[in-house]
């Protein structure tokens, strides 16, 4: 990812359920301005829906320990409640409501505190070999950088209750990389 719209996890269940936060700062690019509003800086709610998309993301491709190429397929709704703005953490919360083969559906929250700021469906495709064979959306090893740096391993679980493994391929591809930079 390019740009993150998350700072960290701090819970994620495999294939059931994922929180993130999100720090909103006025030193942001996308703070500046929008809206014309420099008095009141108010986070885009694009940019909210790519912080929800992000963390179910992540959610509905760890089912299958990254090994599908998920992406966003569609915005089934989205309500907002209230605006986020500088100095705001939002809490986003995605819950997997089904995974099938070709794809997921998530329903995902966004919290100021207590306050329900965004309530959001989200459905996920995964990309097929027949049309996207050799097609990948990261390196495995800068990808498995920016999951430890949003510490899905420091708080994931799998549906026994127990902490979550890096995936073997993720791990060889790091290694590979460390081997090719040394």
């Amino acid at each position: 990812m390019r740009w993150f719209w998350i700072d960290r996890f701090t819970e994620f269940e495999s294939g059931r359920r994922a929180v993130a936060t999100k720090n909103i700062s006025l030193a942001e690019e996308q703070m500046d301005g929008y809206m014309y509003m420099p008095v009141l800086p108010i986070m885009p709610t694009p940019l909210i829906i790519e912080g929800l998309a992000q963390t179910g993301g992540l959610l509905v491709g760890e089912h299958n320990q990254f090994r599908e190429r998920v992406v966003l397929a569609k915005l089934g709704k989205a309500t907002f409640h209230t605006p986020a703005l500088a100095g705001d953490t939002l809490t986003y919360t995605t819950t997997v409501e089904e995974i099938q083969p070709d794809g997921a559906i998530c329903i995902c929250t966004s919290h100021i505190g207590d306050l329900l700021q965004a309530e959001v469906e989200l459905i996920f495709a995964h990309l097929d070999d027949a049309r996207f064979k050799g097609i990948d959306l990261f390196e495995p090893a800068d990808f498995l950088r920016m999951l430890r740096m949003f510490r899905i391993y420091d708080v994931g679980i799998d549906a026994n209750g127990e902490r979550l493994r890096i995936p073997e391929h993720l791990l060889a591809a790091e290694q590979e990389d460390i081997a090719q930079n040394d």
